[in-house]
């Protein structure tokens, strides 16, 4: 007699089709046959790991790092109602930021889908603005092609998130004898731009005096970075990254070809050299990560956009021309058309300055208050411990914009940020994916005590897994700083600001992890090497002196020339 099969089991069969390794939620009455497949299935089945989360939202978030890491779907669960509610920022984030992850949600059963039943929720509706597909499934022998299109829609162009409500009934379906789940379908090969555009292009790099690459999100991918160093080995030209674009210069390029990032507040070197430029050449750049306004204000740059998909045109971002396809494939020929080509000695003397003050950026300008460190200080002792193996994975506060302009990676999609979003939280569950993906290399999350504890709760879970993460922590004596500032700046004080105390140390060894404190600036670097050499998740609590945060604000608009 043939084995009974559900909806659960066309599920995990879907998943293993499409190559999914891990899956993360929390489960519920509503999907939990779903979950019983996935942590028990029969001696004949496969399913992916199943990774048990304390909070839906940190499961989104994981499943968000996992995406952004491996570029393949991360894929998240969770049961109905306030399950699925949960989900909404981590689904927000990876779609604003570009990164493919299928959710799967749980819902009343069919028949009470229009009534005031326990947990009846319009899903759909919720996730329609946020996510790139949201469908319902109506029928259980529609489920494998509904998941296969949401994968699809993840990945497809512009990358982001899609929503499949399962309702109970469907989850608890049973099939009919020789039901089976759709093959992944072949993702579509997409070829270089037109060649008599990217010629086109080679003529306007030429003509120029000062042409400037400014990458973006989707120009971190490993072919187009692969394919831009190549470039940048055989050409001269000054690149700029945004916060997602983090990587695209390889350390032996550095001195050659990196000026520096853009991404909240203009006032950065790169800002200044796109000021200056008279080509700007976008590589997969998404306006959603430094908006055309900040650093394109007078609306006076040549643009011309590399992409995947068009543009999205405003008053501050109308490409002269838009090349779309292939990004690596593009690049590639663009290197046959401008190979050996050099910036213009008046440029490159432009350059040169340039280099020098990204570089003294870099230096520490004032003496932290007794006990507390320098932002810099952090950021160095940091670089001096990580490699270029290892991910670091950015939260959100004041610590961001100090990281973003200043710690140095080499390797793409190893330096971690929400950019389009700048979703509190996410540090550690993104550096648990990282763990997970990356288990031969440290993985190390950077938080300030405000966004930790927005996901703290997780290091319980890194702990029952045995994850190598060490978590450091910036605190600034319990203020969401990063508020805190902007409206100093604005307003000459600050409101609703203050966070009750909490002890980072304390709280990491409650959950079984190793806590460490920087007692005095002299102790960092013996406090960083005991927290590296450490097996298992670690947190170093780090007191910051953050009292020139508003210089990070400050406007160089009318310095640049």
């Amino acid at each position: 007699m043939a084995k009974k099969k559900f909806g659960a089991d066309i599920i995990v069969d879907s998943l293993n089709n499409h190559g999914v390794n891990y899956v993360f939620g929390v489960p519920g009455a509503k999907i939990d046959r779903l979950f019983e497949r996935l942590e028990l299935p029969a001696a004949d089945q496969k399913s992916p790991k199943l990774i048990v989360t304390r909070h839906e939202q940190n499961a989104a978030f994981m499943a968000q790092g996992f995406a952004r890491i491996t570029r393949q779907p991360g894929v998240v669960i969770a049961t109905s109602g306030p399950g699925v509610g949960n989900l909404a920022t981590g689904l927000m984030t990876a779609t604003a930021e570009g990164d493919p992850v299928v959710a799967l949600g749980g819902q009343v059963p069919r028949k009470d889908l229009y009534r005031l039943t326990h947990q009846s929720t319009k899903s759909v509706a919720l996730f329609e603005s946020i996510t790139k597909y949201a469908v319902e499934v109506q029928d259980e022998n529609n489920l494998s092609e509904i998941l296969a299109n949401a994968f699809v829609a993840a990945q497809d162009g512009k990358k982001g998130a899609s929503f499949v409500s399962i309702p109970q009934d469907v989850d608890d379906a049973e099939m009919p004898e020789g039901a089976q789940a759709l093959p992944k379908a072949e993702d579509p090969r997409m070829g270089a731009a037109s060649l008599q555009d990217i010629k086109w292009l080679a003529e306007q790099i030429k003509a120029a005096k000062l042409p400037v690459i400014l990458v973006g999100q989707r120009g971190s991918d490993d072919e187009s970075v692969a394919a831009l160093n190549t470039l940048l080995h055989e050409t001269n030209l000054p690149v700029v990254e945004t916060f997602q674009g983090v990587g695209a210069i390889g350390r032996d390029l550095e001195d050659k070809a990196f000026f520096g990032r853009i991404g909240l507040f203009r006032n950065q070197v790169g800002d200044r050299l796109l000021k200056q430029s008279d080509l700007v050449i976008t590589l997969g750049y998404d306006a959603i990560e430094y908006e055309p306004r900040n650093w394109n204000a007078e609306k006076n740059l040549r643009i011309v956009a590399l992409d995947t998909a068009a543009a999205q045109i405003d008053n501050n971002f109308a490409p002269e021309r838009q090349l779309i396809g292939n990004l690596a494939e593009t690049l590639t020929y663009l290197q046959a058309e401008i190979a050996g080509y050099e910036i213009k000695p008046e440029s490159q003397a432009i350059l040169d300055q340039f280099l020098a003050e990204l570089k003294a950026a870099d230096e520490p300008d004032f003496q932290p208050a007794p006990g507390l460190n320098h932002p810099l200080a952090i950021i160095k002792a940091l670089q001096d411990h990580v490699t270029d193996d290892m991910t670091v994975s950015n939260d959100i506060g004041s610590h961001y914009i100090w990281m973003a302009r200043h710690f140095r990676s080499y390797k793409p999609r190893h330096f971690l940020l929400s950019n389009g979003m700048q979703t509190l939280g996410v540090g550690l569950p993104w550096a648990m994916a990282a763990a997970l993906v990356r288990p031969n290399a440290k993985s190390v999350s950077v938080s300030g005590d405000g966004g930790f504890f927005y996901s703290g709760q997780e290091l319980a879970t890194a702990v029952a897994l045995g994850l190598n993460i060490v978590s450091i922590v910036w605190n600034d004596d319990h203020y969401y700083d990063m508020v805190k500032f902007q409206e100093e700046k604005k307003y000459g004080s600050h409101a609703g600001v203050k966070l009750a105390p909490i002890d980072v140390v304390k709280y990491a060894e409650s959950m079984g992890a190793k806590g460490l404190r920087v007692e005095t600036p002299d102790q960092l670097n013996a406090v960083l090497d005991e927290a590296f050499a450490t097996e298992g998740p670690v947190v170093v609590d780090i007191p910051v002196d953050y009292s020139h945060n508003i210089d990070l604000a400050e406007s160089m608009v009318a310095e640049i020339g």
